[in-house]
């Protein structure tokens, strides 16, 4: 076990170490946030698979499914250990603690691994086989900057790009303690980049995971899958939901109505999730996300709705405790506090005003700069920053 002095040694929103307490810490309060058990868990109850199981919605969905509803099943992630150099990654100091809070009698494992390659599907479908028989619920959160197609073994790279025309606009930056509103101008994707950002980012290696379970008979009578997907607001649209991530969102509605039509004999459902705006690694690395962030929560303040409130909506739903909140699209939302209007003018009426001069008063960039670095660990309060910490964290046993 190793004792070390670590700092973050950040860049912006990008931190070299994790501080495993701080992640801990901070796994600690969103397990608290989740709400309770209503009864004793079921030694034969729901099976859940979460590939994506370390960050995000993906950590707040397995929190939920083990605070909540005592689920057996497997998480996944793809995390990194320790090194003579850096810490273990934040998603593995944030799943072996989950493991922990989950407790010795939890019947739910851990798997460490590259959710595109077909050996962890053959891992994972191998486990769930010989413990569970049949999977009731898989839930797909994934964010990824490559992927490596499991047929041709060509190497996938996603882009931020928009797409048609170049895009201009207002972010948010940090000199120092100093928050600024800058201007970022993106190029538009190519053909190829908007190809390979929907590779990555699309519904290909989600549809892969349930096929891959169809053939191996592991698809319980009334299942139901979903994948966590994003639409925001159209002051972020043309680097979000019109560029090459809107793009590969849109593969991945379409893939969810295919699934829809291939599960229907098993009386199965697959649905993309719509979940509200969220400070995590993914969004941080997106132009103009930020900035919009930083205006929404300054707007919603305490309303401003956590990933486990979200989690917790969308667990609700899935079990039958509370009819589907489907859109026109048949897409689950739970974004509506995010999206309402009067919301929504607030925010653009503050991006509008907003430069570097009025940002203290107009955003909350003292609440983004934590969150971000909470991501990490960094930040969280009651953690201990000055003393040597134990980075040498044991990957859940079973994983």
């Amino acid at each position: 076990m190793a004792l070390r002095e670590i700092k973050p040694g950040n860049r912006g929103f990008l931190y070299i170490n994790a501080h495993p307490a701080g992640c801990a810490a901070v796994v600690d309060e969103l397990w608290q946030r989740t709400p309770a058990p209503a009864a004793a868990a079921d030694a034969d109850g729901p099976v859940a698979l979460v590939i994506g199981s370390s960050a995000g919605y993906g950590l707040a969905a397995t929190v939920a499914a083990l605070r909540t509803y005592g689920m057996r099943g497997l998480g996944i992630a793809f995390e990194a250990p320790e090194t003579e150099r850096r810490t273990a990654s934040a998603g593995w100091y944030r799943t072996a603690r989950t493991a922990a809070l989950a407790g010795p009698d939890s019947d739910f494992a851990f798997l460490n691994a590259d959710a595109f390659s077909t050996a962890a599907k053959e891992q994972a479908l191998d486990h769930l086989a010989a413990r569970y028989g049949k999977v009731d619920f898989l839930v797909y959160s994934v964010a990824a900057p490559r992927r490596t197609d499991p047929d041709t073994g060509e190497i996938h790279h996603s882009v931020i790009k928009p797409l048609g025309s170049a895009y201009r606009a207002k972010t948010l930056q940090f000199d120092g303690d100093d928050a600024l509103v800058g201007a970022l101008e993106l190029e538009p994707a190519t053909e190829a980049e908007r190809d390979a950002t929907v590779r990555v980012m699309g519904g290909d290696d989600w549809k892969l995971w349930i096929d891959a379970l169809a053939d191996r008979g592991l698809v319980r009578q009334g299942f139901h899958t979903v994948a966590l997907s994003y639409v925001g607001s159209e002051l972020t649209a043309p680097i979000y939901r019109a560029g090459t991530i809107g793009a590969a969102k849109q593969h991945l509605e379409d893939t969810a109505r295919r699934l829809q039509r291939d599960l229907a004999p098993l009386g199965g459902q697959a649905h993309t999730v719509v979940a509200g705006a969220a400070v995590t690694q993914a969004s941080t690395a997106i132009p103009s996300i930020a900035l919009y962030t930083t205006l929404l929560r300054a707007v919603l303040g305490d309303d401003f709705q956590s990933t486990a409130r979200q989690a917790a909506a969308l667990w609700r739903q899935l079990t039958g405790a509370a009819p589907l909140q489907l859109d026109e699209e048949q897409r689950i939302r739970l974004d509506g506090w995010e999206m309402d209007e009067k919301v929504q003018a607030a925010v653009h009426e503050r991006w509008t005003a907003a430069t570097t001069g009025t940002l203290a008063e107009l955003a909350d960039t003292d609440w983004f700069r934590a969150e971000v670095g909470r991501l990490y660990g960094w930040h969280v309060p009651g953690t201990d920053y000055d003393s040597p910490a134990q980075t040498t964290v044991s990957w859940p046993a079973g994983g």
